[in-house]
């Protein structure tokens, strides 16, 4: 299972929310590419960035930022927020974004995504951010009438091969992640599945792999000090 420290972005600082709720953040640094560096040094194999403004209003305000630390680290790095549109994902991926995360607009604008996954297949990953099994959108901000576990069913007709999945309730809350609604997620699909919100503990991240899940993201757990990565990677080279 691949384990993603998670980059929140906002007003270009790296940040964090509590559900989603954006006058419920916290600073932990104004160079989110000095901790892009950090995780790195840590034993990353990926990085997942989030732009939470361009996720709140569609306009990718964190772009150029996000596309300096693509271009130059050299591990793999992952972005989602606000990308709604061909010419967004183009630059990312000329930077050097090796996966482009729709969210919203996998909802709003389905012709989109369509010509997203048909122009860069494995690259685009959908992201399901879910309220009570339903999804919400932009910035989770608005929940819609949409189960999850349904249109899971729509991507991967589609093409989509990765999607994230996010429990808002838990996100932030370090209460660890919802394990039923992941288990029948993973179950529900083909689709490699990372999981994200309120990974808190190794016994977490243990069940986690346990579900045979794609991948994990670790957020505040990491930046509340709840977790430390080095000890995580380290755990995960002894046991293989």
């Amino acid at each position: 299972m691949i384990l993603f420290p998670a980059i929140d972005i906002k007003d270009g600082k790296c940040v964090r929310l509590t559900q989603g709720d954006y006058n419920q953040q916290k600073i932990y640094s104004d160079s989110p590419l000095i901790v892009a560096r950090q995780w790195e040094k840590q034993g990353a194999d990926f990085i997942h960035i989030v732009d939470l403004d361009g996720a709140k209003s569609g306009i990718s305000a964190n772009q150029s930022l996000i596309e300096e630390i693509a271009s130059i680290s050299p591990i793999p790095v992952q972005v989602g927020g606000g990308i709604r549109s061909l010419e967004t994902i183009k630059r990312y991926v000329e930077a050097g974004v090796e996966r482009v995360i729709i969210g919203t607009a996998a909802i709003s604008d389905r012709p989109f995504l369509q010509k997203a996954v048909e122009l860069y297949k494995g690259r685009i990953a959908v992201s399901l951010d879910a309220r009570n099994g339903f999804v919400a959108t932009n910035g989770w901000t608005e929940t819609s009438t949409i189960r999850a576990i349904d249109l899971v069913k729509e991507l991967e007709e589609i093409g989509v091969e990765t999607i994230v999945y996010t429990d808002i309730l838990k996100d932030g809350m370090l209460q660890g992640p919802n394990l039923e609604e992941l288990e029948a997620m993973n179950q529900a699909t083909n689709l490699n599945v990372i999981a994200s919100g309120g990974v808190t503990t190794k016994e977490d991240i243990q069940q986690l792999i346990n579900l045979q899940l794609y991948g994990a993201i670790i957020g505040k757990a990491l930046y509340d000090g709840t977790l430390s990565f080095e000890d995580i990677v380290k755990d995960e080279s002894n046991a293989r």
